[in-house]
């Protein structure tokens, strides 16, 4: 055989041979992808994504796009081939897997997560917009979880109001744990509750339940300091809205689109069309205060909304650098750090003033 065939051979050999090793041999990472867009202003599988009664709204136009992320399963095997392809990919990125899916969770625990997250972000929302448009809410520290085999399971539930704690008001959810621990383990603690039923009861006509009740409960050890007592409660807070503000989005999860769940609900309640009917996307998480937090994957969420028809991008001050460095053309940044700055920039590109607008910088 000529020696310039067998060399062909050969590397021939050699090229099939890297590409069934490529194929054959998984790489710990995972692929991040745009997902669907959805305006909060419209509709979802045929019904408003936004739905409130017992308050007058108004007339919207334009949109408000909440944006999304795809990601691998948890069980999904990328092997190397297939690694590469998708880092080269400029609509796609590659992370190592525990980024998606820390500590081995699986599939069912990521979604069952995503979901609680997306629920909180509903609720801090609705109270983001309604204090926001000076709409009081009532907060209340609640039970958010009963730990087992502690001296409040069986007495205390989940959804309880603590009301006060040895007879001092609970303000916020820490003020808990402060009164419990000045007693020592062995001793008794009163809590002042409206069971959990009752008050969502109340919650449903939109008052809060003046029904109380005392469970005295024996503090425990805890598990990391022996000196320190505990009952064996998650301390956290719920809230009694004054008319009804609902959120129907399914199949959706994660915290990101609070920001714009909260512009959609304060247009919604305001005369005049927020966005003077431009198309506006954008994404962020937001506490009840109305502060906008940083999210992941903002690089497929730009791409999701200029590919939709954004025009400009709400964009959380801790995510301008990455988003500066990679901006789709078409696609104007806003940097936004609470609600109150993100209204405000759309005020005026509303009124097309467009000076002296925050935007982004690679710095």
């Amino acid at each position: 055989m000529p020696r310039r065939t067998a060399t062909m051979l050969a590397s021939t050999l050699i090229l099939i041979t890297l590409l069934c090793v490529g194929v054959l041999i998984p790489v710990p990472y995972s692929e991040m992808s745009p997902g669907p867009t959805v305006n909060t202003l419209g509709e979802a599988r045929g019904e408003p994504v936004l739905q409130i009664s017992g308050k007058k709204t108004y007339p919207t136009s334009g949109n408000l796009n909440m944006t999304t992320v795809r990601v691998t399963s948890a069980d999904y095997k990328m092997n190397a081939i297939e690694a590469v392809y998708k880092w080269l990919a400029h609509d796609s990125v590659v992370v190592p897997h525990e980024t998606l899916y820390p500590d081995g969770k699986t599939e069912e625990q990521s979604s069952q997560e995503n979901a609680e997250e997306f629920s909180q972000s509903q609720e801090s929302a609705k109270v983001a917009a309604l204090k926001e448009l000076d709409i009081p809410v009532t907060t209340r520290v609640v039970v958010a979880s009963v730990v087992k085999d502690t001296p409040a399971e069986g007495k205390l539930h989940a959804g309880d109001v603590i009301r006060a704690v040895d007879g001092t008001p609970v303000k916020e959810p820490g003020d808990v744990a402060k009164l419990v621990t000045r007693h020592k383990p062995g001793q008794k603690v009163t809590f002042t509750i409206s069971p959990a039923k009752e008050a969502a009861a109340a919650a449903k006509t939109h008052q809060d339940t003046s029904v109380t009740e005392q469970v005295v409960l024996t503090t425990a050890k805890s598990k990391e300091d022996g000196d320190r007592a505990v009952v064996g409660i998650q301390a956290g807070t719920d809230h009694v809205f004054p008319f009804t503000v609902d959120i129907k989005l399914a199949d959706v999860g994660g915290p990101s689109a609070g920001l714009m769940f909260a512009l959609g609900i304060a247009d919604k309640l305001t005369p005049g069309a927020l966005t003077g009917g431009k198309f506006i996307a954008g994404t962020g998480t937001i506490d009840d205060a109305g502060k906008v937090g940083p999210i992941g994957g903002i690089e497929m969420k730009l791409v999701g909304a200029r590919d939709a028809g954004a025009r400009y991008f709400l964009t959380p001050a801790d995510n301008c650098a990455a988003a500066a460095a990679d901006t789709p053309s078409g696609l104007t940044l806003i940097k936004v750090t609470n609600i109150d700055d993100a209204r405000n920039s759309l005020e005026k590109l509303r009124t097309g003033d467009t000076t002296g607008l925050p935007g982004c910088s690679k710095s």
